[in-house]
């Protein structure tokens, strides 16, 4: 069934996450807005003349209001990150925003998925903004760090990206934590494979870790990648896939982790992040996710109203 999805906040990451939603196939109407007159109108015209080249669907801009019926709003709005920030830099610059959609989108029918950094502590806000059920509101956390880790992965081992089965959690920053003594390629654990050292799972990590900032400092902002993601993330979930994903959502006890946003793998519906996963995790690992978590709750708490 053809979904009708909203997308609020139309500068590089949104107009991305457009491109690839109609491309994905799975849309019949795509709504815009942004806060800057004439620019959700404006990508609304462009991206509607390319339609002899992507699945037939509809583009227009549309009001907040509209957009309370739909089967998913993408909340991409918000002030990107500069070369040499953290994502949690950018959190006083975002929550105002982020508060003032989610209360906008009160009594949303469908999924409300979040992009903007810091996505975690914001992912929570709108959670608390919104008055949606935690699962229903679903930021796109490490799913990126995930593919990163993959794509650097299948590099080093010379295999395709799709064969390597290897996680990152906790925070979409930082503090973010690689699932090493989980991480399998090819069916083999990683730490088994011929000619692996254990030395370079640092160096990996810190790869996986910086490689905003690395695209940032040469172009000014990342969007294509999370463009992917997030159509991605919308494609599997609406089409009721049950695809397991390192989505952030509030937590409600998993990893002794409650009323907290972070990424952890999730089996993600039309519902949402309906059941979240516990994963095997050595002792470091489990101290690391504890260390993010902890980083995220004071942030959270930075920002109280």
């Amino acid at each position: 069934m053809a979904a009708r999805i909203g997308i609020v906040g139309m500068g590089w990451v949104g107009a991305s996450v457009a491109m690839s939603t109609l491309h994905g196939g799975f849309v019949s109407e795509l709504l815009l807005n942004d806060v800057t007159e004439g620019l959700a109108e404006g990508e609304a015209l462009d991206l509607g003349q390319g339609v002899s080249f992507y699945p037939s669907a509809r583009v227009r801009a549309a009001s907040l209001d509209e957009m309370r019926d739909l089967d998913a709003v993408v909340i991409a709005a918000g002030r990107g990150g500069r070369p040499g920030q953290s994502r949690l830099d950018l959190l006083r610059d975002n929550v105002g925003m982020m508060r003032s959609v989610a209360r906008s989108l009160r009594g949303l029918r469908g999924l409300m998925v979040v992009v903007t950094n810091p996505v975690d502590v914001l992912t929570q806000v709108a959670t608390e903004a919104s008055g949606l059920p935690p699962e229903r509101v679903i930021g796109t956390g490490t799913m990126l760090d995930t593919a990163r880790l993959r794509q650097i992965l299948g590099r080093e081992l010379h295999i395709e990206a799709r064969s390597i089965h290897a996680q990152v959690v906790g925070e979409h920053g930082d503090s973010e934590v690689v699932l090493w003594s989980g991480a399998r390629a090819g069916g083999v654990g990683l730490r088994r494979w011929p000619g692996w050292s254990p030395e370079r799972e640092q160096v990996l990590g810190d790869e996986v870790r910086t490689a905003a900032q690395e695209i940032i400092k040469r172009k000014g902002a990342t969007n294509h990648a999370i463009g992917l993601v997030t159509a991605a993330l919308l494609r599997w979930s609406l089409r009721g896939e049950g695809r397991v994903l390192t989505v952030s959502r509030v937590q409600t006890g998993a990893c002794g982790i409650e009323g907290l946003a972070l990424s952890l793998p999730a089996i993600v519906n039309r519902d949402g992040a309906v059941t979240v996963l516990e994963p095997d995790m050595d002792e470091g690992e489990r101290a690391g996710l504890n260390a993010s978590a902890e980083v995220l709750r004071r942030a959270h708490a930075s920002i109280a109203e």
